[in-house]
């Protein structure tokens, strides 16, 4: 490393150790920010959160420190991560993942805790009601499953003839794998067809996940919603082209990077509305009296480039629906 490389680096821990120290020392407030994956793979969700922390008054490194933890796909550190940030007294736990809030939620009952969750809060166990949280637990859902049968439906509506799907969930989320695996089976019942369940938790799992999709002879993909395959979406896009497979996914972004399709919530807006509450709770409202919020902002994007390579031809009532169409 250069010397001024690490000149650099230095100083920029040691003004962050500065403002830690003078935030243990003054009332400038301390928020926990549990990641799932890494700095640059979240530098949008970043922005976006940073900016609603801005709409509430707040701005990181001036009225404000964040201790950031970063999970780099391991769903596994979460706990030993919630542990610390209770130990350090963090005013508010922000928990953007299904596997970091329920490690938040077991690591304390008194914290705040603003959440970004794919799945039903409640059947979650995070929160009694929608409208009233009731604990120290409010924040932003998705709703996947009111969507969930929506990506079987495009995917089905695409190809009439095809009986046999795949669903791709992570193992390591469990509670939410198992919620968006029943959605998608009981939708495929609905519609008289068969879907695979596969599993894939690391970028070998993924490789191996789409070679045993050609093998079941399944004639499409649905990749469910989950933090870690939000920031594989480029490595997902590359295999369906390579294996031409049609699949569709809840993330812009794979349908951006060559996907067939993707169909759900902006997640940069829900990660705004994140700060926009964390600032709230910062500002002494209860997680109990505040609602969780509905991402309600649901996109579909056809990527008919990808399409035309796989040679299908959307439907002119599927296109006209599409709020994005890559040519």
């Amino acid at each position: 490393m250069r010397r001024r490389e690490f000149i650099t680096i230095l100083s920029g821990a040691a003004v962050a150790w500065s403002l830690a120290a003078r935030a243990q020392q003054s009332t400038i407030p301390v928020i926990g920010f549990l990641g799932a994956d890494s700095p640059d793979l979240s530098a949008d969700r970043l922005r976006a959160f940073r900016q609603g922390l801005k709409e509430a008054g707040y701005a990181e490194g001036q009225n404000l420190v964040i201790e950031y933890r970063w999970a780099e796909g391991h769903n596994d550190r979460f706990s030993a991560f919630a542990t610390d940030l209770v130990r350090r007294k963090v005013a508010v736990i922000v928990a953007i993942t299904t596997p970091s809030v329920l490690a938040a939620k077991e690591a304390t009952a008194t914290i705040p805790i603003v959440f970004f969750v794919a799945g039903d809060p409640i059947e979650l166990g995070l929160v009694a009601s929608l409208n009233r949280p009731g604990g120290n637990l409010t924040g932003i859902t998705s709703l996947t499953l009111e969507v969930a049968s929506k990506w079987l439906e495009l995917l089905h509506e695409l190809m009439p003839t095809t009986s046999a799907f795949a669903l791709l969930i992570n193992p390591t989320s469990p509670a939410l794998a198992a919620i968006q695996s029943r959605a998608l089976q009981a939708a495929a019942r609905n519609l008289g067809l068969q879907v695979h369940l596969l599993e894939a938790s690391t970028d070998r799992d993924i490789d191996t996940a789409f070679a045993r999709l050609v093998q079941l002879r399944s004639g499409g993909l649905v990749i469910s919603s989950d933090s870690y395959f939000y920031s594989q979406s480029e490595q997902f896009a590359a295999l369906a082209r390579r294996y031409a497979v049609p699949a569709i996914c809840g993330f812009r972004e794979f349908a951006m990077a060559g996907g067939l399709l993707s169909y759900g919530a902006s997640i940069q807006d829900a990660h705004r509305q994140i700060g926009v509450y964390t600032g709230r709770v910062l500002k002494g409202e209860k997680p109990a009296d505040l609602p969780v919020q509905q991402a309600t902002n649901v996109e579909l994007i056809i990527n008919l480039k990808t399409a035309k390579a796989l040679g299908l031809t959307v439907p002119l009532p599927l296109l006209g629906r599409a709020d994005v169409v890559i040519e």
